[in-house]
């Protein structure tokens, strides 16, 4: 009685927040998701005790950041990637790919988990921060944009992931001479990607900040550096059609490039998505969802295993 009666007076304590508004625990819920439509093989998420780190060789005013996404170009024929897509295995992309960034571009993220229920993408900026870094070019908060950014493939195969496409982006920032990275992850497995090129740029001598929402994952793996926005997974760079937020977001990120003291420093933005943090609740959430729901969600997952097949292979070969 008298605990029942301590909970409600910190309840009611002016600031006290309730346990549920916490980062969602997206290692834990994916795990027993997955096991719940009937895949009984837990996955392994990487894990690591310690961090490379390299320091800034210049202020940011004098370098030239590189972006490093896993969103995807639109892909016409590949089905609906639109805002509000359902999951589209179809518009995965399995190879680094790159693209200039003195010119606009479609990249969507309809191929992976992001947070369906509350956000839409229906703004690029959200998940690509390319409108904010020009705007931090042309104010002098930083030197220049790398004339390209990259695409890094989602994959679950932390070996390729580490072996081929961490050693590809490198070559490709080196070749630009870029001088730091800006990663953005989106979904969970993005996250892990994502944390695993930042190890392999920083152990070669690039310095690198994650942005993102995975705070579990990112942390898991052990990332030089982290700007944590507790957001829906696809909001890494800001709240869409946000100006404000997308430009804050960012400048937190550079300033924790300038400022961490050492490897896995994670930095908290204090920007909320909503008052009511009720919507972490639902994300893979178990307690959530019905046994109806769950059937049609393995048929479905079942399902776009076989339309991302032909891709796997063509890339493959």
């Amino acid at each position: 009685m008298n605990q029942t009666l301590d909970a409600h007076a910190l309840d009611a304590t002016p600031g006290f927040a309730p346990d549920y508004d916490s980062p969602i625990p997206y290692m834990r819920r994916t795990r027993e998701y997955y096991a719940a439509i009937g895949y009984t093989a837990p996955y392994r998420w990487a894990h690591y005790l310690a961090a490379p780190f390299t320091p800034l060789a210049r202020k940011l005013t004098q370098s030239s950041v590189a972006i490093v996404t896993t969103a995807a170009p639109y892909q016409p024929g590949k089905g609906d990637q639109g805002p509000g897509a359902a999951y589209n295995g179809s518009a995965k992309f399995y190879a680094v790919y790159s693209g200039e960034t003195a010119r606009d571009h479609d990249l969507r993220i309809s191929h992976i988990g992001y947070d369906r229920t509350h956000t839409s993408a229906t703004d690029s900026g959200t998940w690509f921060p390319l409108p904010a870094l020009r705007r931090a070019a042309a104010e002098g908060r930083i030197g220049a944009i790398s004339k390209r950014f990259h695409g890094a493939p989602t994959n679950r195969s932390q070996r390729v992931t580490l072996e081929t496409d961490a050693p590809e982006i490198l070559a490709r920032i080196r070749e630009d001479g870029a001088d730091v990275a800006v990663i953005v992850p989106n979904c969970p497995v993005c996250h892990q990607t994502s944390t695993l090129v930042a190890r392999h740029l920083e152990a070669h001598g690039i310095p690198t900040v994650v942005m993102g929402c995975a705070k579990d994952i990112v942390e898991h793996a052990a990332a030089p550096r982290f700007l944590f926005s507790d957001f829906p997974l696809g909001n890494s760079a800001g709240k869409p059609h946000d100006v404000a937020s997308q430009d804050r977001t960012l400048d937190l990120a550079l300033r924790l490039l300038e400022t961490a003291p050492g490897p896995q420093t994670t930095m908290q933005s204090p920007l909320r998505w909503s008052a009511d943090g009720r919507w972490k609740l639902d994300y893979l959430n178990l307690e959530q969802i019905g046994e109806a729901e769950l059937k049609r969600r393995r048929e479905e997952f079942d399902r776009q295993k076989e339309l991302a097949r032909p891709n796997r292979a063509v890339n493959a070969a």
